[in-house]
């Protein structure tokens, strides 16, 4: 039976995502986001609300870790992408990935909403089977 590790959530305002946006443009999103998280979002027809559902599933998997952005994490080591049908999926890179395979999780599960004023996610991180 796979163990539950930890689990995250996080609420993030889309006026906020798009403020830092405005504001700083090009350096805040090639900061946070990864080359094919940037395209996703900005292929999207609301690519603010998308920018702040992954924004918000970055802090949540990191609850889940329990790390917080500590230990030589940093935003794009965390990129969520999505399946076919377009279930996002969590690929986990440098720090965050040391971090993974320290802690034993199989698998990191997240969920992403957002409406137009907000975006929220929730993570699992799922331990191997014993």
């Amino acid at each position: 039976m796979p163990d539950i590790i930890g689990i995250g959530t996080d609420i993030t305002e889309c006026l906020r995502i798009a403020r830092m946006i405005e504001r700083h443009g090009e350096l805040f999103i090639s900061r946070v986001y990864t080359p094919e998280e940037i395209s996703y979002c900005q292929s999207r027809a609301q690519a603010t609300q998308h920018f702040t559902g992954r924004w918000a599933a970055k802090e949540a998997i990191l609850k889940a870790l329990g790390t917080g952005w500590r230990k030589g994490i940093s935003w794009r080591d965390v990129e969520i992408r999505n399946e076919p049908a377009g279930r996002p999926i969590v690929s986990m890179h440098g720090g965050a990935k040391d971090v993974v395979q320290q802690l034993g999780i199989a698998k990191m599960l997240v969920s992403i909403s957002h409406c137009r004023t907000h975006a929220t996610a929730y993570a699992i991180a799922v331990g191997g089977e014993e």
